[in-house]
């Protein structure tokens, strides 16, 4: 299945919108955390953790699945495929991962230091708060690299097909059949 040109274009266009709202929201949550773990004052740690608990049970998993299914759907309809190019195997996977991660790590980190700070107690752990939005962002980042960049070459996959693409000229010349 391949997308026309006009499909391509705007699930392209929706794809770097999450990406980047993705990757600007975790840039968000790291300040919360680290203003929350830095400062003296409870009011302050109560209002970070809560506007950290807002933006991961409104925004964190919608702009994560759009990224997601937006990158697979750009994926398996065009000519990068999903397991052609290592680059593009390595964003799906590393995207699942962080996706999951958000879901069954991150929030519920967020939502125990809400649980915490309400009750009057400080936060049960600074690592509970800032190491989601750490590792989130240090992959956020390297698959933006990877994307622009396009390292590693085809898969094994990826160069039988290619290969199979081919047939051979009279000439002894190589001709793309596809």
């Amino acid at each position: 299945m391949k997308l026309s040109r006009p499909a391509r274009r705007v699930t392209l266009v929706m794809h770097v919108i999450a990406s980047a709202g993705w990757l600007g929201l975790t840039l968000g949550l790291l300040a919360l955390g680290l203003t929350a773990a830095t400062t003296g004052s409870a009011v302050t740690v109560e209002a970070s953790v809560r506007a950290m608990k807002l933006f991961a049970d409104w925004l964190l998993l919608p702009l994560a699945f759009l990224t997601l299914g937006s990158g697979l759907l750009l994926s398996l309809g065009t000519q990068w495929g999903l397991a052609r190019h290592r680059w593009v195997y390595t964003k799906f996977w590393l995207t699942l991962a962080t996706t999951t991660a958000t879901a069954f790590a991150l929030r519920p980190g967020v939502n125990a230091a809400v649980a915490a700070v309400a009750a009057g107690e400080g936060l049960p752990d600074t690592g509970d708060i800032l190491m989601g939005p750490v590792v989130s962002l240090s992959a956020y980042l390297f698959m933006t690299v990877i994307s622009i960049l396009k390292p590693w070459g085809p898969t094994r996959r990826g160069r039988r097909l290619r290969a199979a693409g081919r047939r051979p000229e009279p000439a002894g010349r190589v001709v793309e059949t596809v």
